[in-house]
C-alpha cells in the first residue's frame, strides 16, 4: 500500500464536497457547548455550507484560549460533552488544557508516520513527552494506528534511551530533531550503535536544511509533522519532499493575519483550522503560525491540500510610543482603503525614537490617497507616520503585516 487509506487519493472536488456537507453537523455540535453558542452569534448551522459561509464565522485565537479557559474552566464551555466523554485530559504551555477523545488515534498522526514509510514491522522510540501534555500520546496513538510496536521513552537520559537501542533496536523515531541529533551524538561519542534507526517523524521545533542534510548522512529518513496541542496532525510532508500535504477531516484555511478574512492561494498568512471532532469541535481556530497554500497536488499521489510548512508567527503586535499597534489596525486600514493591494507597517528607532512608516501596493502613486492613508493610520492607530506607496509586487509575501526593524537591547 502507498497510503494510509483511500481518503487521501480522493478526487479533490469530492473531498471538498463531503468536507462542506459535513460543516453544518459540526456546526450544530459545536453550539450545544455554551461558549461555541456565545462566539458564533446567532446563526443556523444549516446555513454554513460553503467555503464563503465559513469565512463569515468568526475565528477564534489559540492566544484567547488562556483567558477563556481561566475564566470559565476547564475548558472554556467550548466542549459539547462531560469529561466523561473523554480518555485523557492534558496541559499545554500557556497554560492551555485539552481533552483527548476515546477514539482510536484521536489525533490524527497515522497519515503523518505511514507517509514517512512507518509500517506495521516497525519498533517505535517515541521520545516526545508523555508527562501531562499530548505530545507522546499524539506519536504513539498514531504509531499504533499505523500498527507499529511503541516504547514510550519520553525526552531526556540520553545514556537510558542508547541502553534501551541497544536492547529493544528500534527502526523509527518520533520527536524533536533537535534531540534525534543530541542522541546521535551521544552514540557517537559513546562508540554505540543506533544504525538500526532508519526513518524518523520530527515535530516541535525548527527543522532546518542543515539539520535535514546531517540526519540524512547518518543514514535517518527523516520528515517532518505539522502538529498541534489543540488539533492534532495538521498537515505532513511526504516522500514527494514538495510541501506538506494537509491532513483529512481537517479544513484549512490561510487568512491575512490579524483578521479571518482568506487570502489568495499562494499568499502567505495565518493558518486557521476547522477539525471535525465532534467530541471536541474546532471551527476556524486560528493557530498563530504562518504559511501559504501550493498549487496543484502532490506526486505522491495523495490530493489534499498542500501548503508550504511553518514560515514564522502571526502574532505581529508591536508596542510604539508606549501604544500597542496590531495587525488587526493595518487590516482596518486596508478596508478602509480597498485600492490597496498590500499593506506593511515598519516600526523603526530614528535617534532615540520610535517611527512608524506605512508600505501600501498600489496601481499607480496618487499624493491624494498617500495623504488619506496617513489620516487613516493616525485616526486607526493614534500615531502619526509616514506613507510609501510602491509598485505592486514591491512588498515581499512573507505575511508580514507589521515589521518591527528596532533592535532588540
Amino acid at each position: 500500500m502507498d497510503h494510509f487509506d483511500a481518503r487521501e487519493t480522493r478526487d479533490p472536488a469530492q473531498r471538498e464536497g463531503e468536507l462542506l456537507a459535513r460543516l453544518p453537523g459540526l456546526v450544530a455540535a459545536a453550539c450545544r457547548a455554551p461558549r461555541w453558542r456565545a462566539h458564533l452569534g446567532d446563526l443556523d448551522p444549516k446555513d454554513v455550507t460553503s467555503r464563503a459561509a465559513l469565512a463569515r464565522l468568526p475565528v477564534l485565537r489559540k492566544g484567547e484560549l488562556v483567558g477563556l479557559q481561566k475564566a470559565d474552566p476547564p475548558f472554556a464551555g467550548l466542549v459539547p460533552h462531560g469529561l466523561g466523554a473523554f480518555g485523557r485530559l492534558f496541559t499545554s504551555p500557556g497554560p492551555i488544557y485539552e481533552p483527548e477523545g476515546r477514539h482510536d488515534d484521536p489525533w490524527h498522526a497515522g497519515r503523518a508516520l505511514f507517509a514517512a514509510g512507518f509500517r506495521r514491522i516497525d519498533i517505535v522510540l517515541n521520545t516526545f513527552s508523555y508527562h501531562l501534555t499530548p505530545g507522546g500520546f499524539i506519536a504513539d496513538s498514531g504509531a499504533r494506528a499505523v500498527g507499529c510496536v511503541v516504547i514510550p521513552a519520553g525526552p531526556g537520559s540520553s545514556e537510558q534511551q542508547l541502553d534501551v537501542i541497544a536492547q529493544l533496536r528500534p527502526t523509527a523515531y518520533t520527536g524533536t530533531p533537535d534531540f534525534l541529533k543530541i542522541l546521535l551524538d551521544a552514540a557517537e561519542r559513546a562508540g554505540r550503535d543506533a544504525s538500526c534507526l532508519r526513518r524518523a517523524v520530527v515535530s516541535g521545533a525548527a527543522f532546518p536544511a542543515s539539520l535535514q542534510a546531517e540526519i540524512k548522512s547518518r543514514g535517518i529518513d527523516a520528515y517532518q509533522m505539522y502538529a498541534t496541542a489543540d488539533v492534532g496532525c495538521v498537515a505532513y510532508e511526504t516522500g514527494a519532499r514538495a510541501g506538506m500535504v494537509v491532513s483529512e477531516d481537517i479544513l484549512l484555511e490561510i487568512v491575512r493575519p490579524g483578521t479571518g478574512e482568506p487570502v489568495a492561494d499562494g499568499e502567505v498568512g495565518e493558518v486557521v483550522v476547522t477539525s471535525f471532532d465532534a467530541d471536541h469541535p474546532w471551527i476556524r481556530l486560528a493557530l498563530g503560525d504562518l504559511s501559504a497554500v501550493l498549487p496543484g497536488v502532490s506526486d505522491c499521489g495523495r490530493t489534499n491540500v498542500r501548503i508550504k510548512g511553518w514560515m514564522g508567527r502571526a502574532d505581529q503586535t508591536a508596542k510604539v510610543k508606549g501604544m500597542f499597534v496590531r495587525p488587526e489596525q493595518v487590516a482596518e486600514i486596508a478596508r478602509r482603503h480597498p485600492e490597496c493591494r498590500r499593506l506593511r507597517l515598519v516600526v523603526a528607532r530614528d535617534d532615540e525614537t520610535d517611527t512608524m512608516t506605512l508600505h501600501a501596493e498600489v496601481a499607480s502613486a496618487d499624493a491624494a490617497l498617500a495623504d488619506a492613508l496617513g489620516e487613516s493610520l493616525r485616526a486607526v492607530t493614534k500615531l502619526g507616520g509616514r506613507v510609501e506607496l510602491r509598485s505592486p509586487g514591491g512588498l515581499p509575501n512573507d505575511g508580514k503585516v507589521i515589521e518591527d526593524t528596532r533592535p532588540v537591547s
